[in-house]
């Protein structure tokens, strides 16, 4: 009787194991794969995203003329709260967020600021607006770095300031919003994920990408 059963069982799982292959042998060409793209936590019909669309024709322009890179560019809107991922890829073809992360302002030497407050002063600490070239990566202080060139009145004294492009570990991974994220002395510092993220991007750009903060 037990060999009966065993039998038995090992019959029917062999039949079921079977009609399975079977089964989704005839239906695999119905099966699709799909690859989620990144989707950004703005949409795209908010006054969020027609402030970087606004921002990405303008700045195409600009990099037409001046030889940048026509395709990607960085955009930090610092009327969201630091939170909140502020911190775009853009990509000026497609009118699309590729990625996005967390971004510090500066605390203007004042100890902490929740709002940004704007300088373009030698030692003032604080964020300033405006377009920037993205130049050349360096080990320093924080590790990996890039130089950061300010080619507006705004900004202009970013590279005496030594206002660079850097990753800290105060800063979060994710979004932390309404609780606000540590400030830099100015530069624009994200996590060390996003950093990483950013980097193979700047490396592979024959041309200079531009980074612009605004409110």
């Amino acid at each position: 009787m037990k060999i009966f059963l065993r039998t038995f069982f090992t019959l029917l799982l062999i039949i079921s194991a079977f009609i399975c292959f079977a089964y989704f042998l005839w239906y695999k060409p119905k099966f699709k794969i799909t690859v989620n793209s990144h989707k950004s936590a703005i949409e795209k019909e908010s006054k969020e995203f027609k402030k970087l669309e606004e921002r990405s024709v303008s700045l195409k322009q600009f990099a037409i003329v001046h030889n940048y890179n026509v395709s990607l560019a960085f955009l930090i809107d610092m009327g969201l709260g630091s939170g909140k991922n502020r911190f775009f890829i853009y990509d000026m073809n497609k009118d699309s967020v590729l990625k996005e992360g967390l971004v510090a302002h500066g605390s203007c030497d004042a100890g902490f600021k929740i709002d940004p407050t704007f300088s373009n002063k030698v030692n003032s600490g604080c964020s300033a607006l405006g377009r920037y070239k993205i130049g050349n990566a360096y080990r320093g202080r924080f590790g990996l770095a890039y130089k950061l060139y300010g080619l507006d009145s705004s900004n202009n004294n970013a590279f005496q300031r030594n206002i660079v492009l850097h990753s800290y570990d105060c800063v979060p991974e994710q979004e932390t919003n309404p609780i606000p994220i540590c400030n830099s002395r100015g530069c624009p510092m994200v996590s060390t994920g996003f950093l990483n993220q950013l980097n193979p991007i700047i490396k592979k750009s024959e041309r200079p990408i531009l980074l612009w903060i605004f409110e």
